[in-house]
């Protein structure tokens, strides 16, 4: 008995100090919106704070997608932290925070998903919260296939 409470005491540290799983954080609009362009690809952006149970349950859909490399061509996904001052460069080049552009790109709550053509506009109706967690990865794929048929009929 003693033997298997000490196995499973030695398995609670890997346990603890394993990171929830993260998207890249947004540091390039700039640079994003030229590969997005040059892949006509939409973003895939998570609003996301710091103390957010439900933030991290939607990294656990998103995380896979973003590094699912069927979707390396379909689309670019990252983090914006709306209570975060961290810098960042914003899809015209200027500087600014994470904070400023969840502020300026109407996100309020977190988690918020949003699909963004490369100039930071919307590419439809924003996904908040953690609508039916069992159908969450469908709407994300659904809300990028959409996006990328608008981005299609673009000239």
């Amino acid at each position: 008995m003693v033997r298997g409470m000490a196995g499973i005491l030695a398995c609670v540290p890997i346990a603890l100090s394993a990171a929830p799983p993260q998207l890249p954080k947004a540091a390039d609009l700039a640079a994003d919106g030229l590969a997005m362009r040059a892949g006509s690809m939409p973003m895939v952006v998570l609003y996301s704070r710091a103390d957010c149970s439900y933030c991290d349950q939607a990294r656990h859909y998103l995380v896979p997608m973003a590094n699912d490399p069927a979707n390396a061509q379909r689309a670019l996904f990252r983090q914006i932290d709306i209570d975060s001052d961290a810098s960042l460069t914003g899809f015209g080049g200027q500087p600014t925070t994470h904070r400023a552009v969840a502020r300026q790109l109407g996100a309020r709550f977190a988690p918020t998903v949003s699909v963004l053509d490369a100039d930071g506009r919307p590419l439809g109706e924003a996904i908040v919260g953690m609508r039916l967690a069992d159908f969450y990865g469908q709407y994300v794929d659904n809300a990028i296939d959409s996006a990328r048929t608008m981005l299609a009929g673009r000239p």
